[in-house]
């Protein structure tokens, strides 16, 4: 005849010992992983940044080819998406973006036309939303 063990070594759990190790394992690996997340993300808006300005510039080349130059400063980024009614209207006018996007951290795109750093320049001042900066706050252009 076969014994059965006590039904209280069948409810054996975990001690708090047990817990507290895997909880402290848990957190020393939490610690090491998301500043690696975290700092990819950031990566990953500066990479978006410049996927932007280079499809923008794709864009503004485009325009150049059909209406022999750039739109004016006046007219800026939105004579992409929006016909010109300011300045002298382009000749051969069509929409070459849908519409226009902001940057990562919501801001618009900068354009200046005559450019600084280029025929034309189209830009992004980081995540401070302002001109200049290091690091994440730096400006993100179409010189790059």
């Amino acid at each position: 005849m076969r014994r059965f063990p006590p039904a209280r070594a069948l409810a054996r759990g975990f001690t708090l010992i047990e817990l507290l190790v895997v909880l402290v394992i848990i957190g020393v690996l939490a610690a090491l992983v998301v500043p690696n997340v975290l700092d990819r993300a950031e990566e990953a808006r500066v990479t978006a940044a410049r996927t932007d300005v280079n499809n923008l510039m794709q864009a503004l080349k485009m325009y150049k080819l059909d209406n022999q130059r750039y739109p004016s400063a006046e007219q800026g980024l939105d004579a992409l998406v929006h016909k010109p009614t300011t300045g002298t209207p382009p000749p051969n006018w069509k929409p070459y973006l849908d519409k226009l996007p902001n940057d990562p951290w919501g801001h618009p795109y900068q354009y200046a036309n005559p450019g600084v750093k280029g025929d034309v320049d189209v830009y992004s001042f980081g995540a401070d939303g302002r001109a200049g900066g290091e690091g994440r706050d730096a400006d993100i252009g179409s010189w790059q």
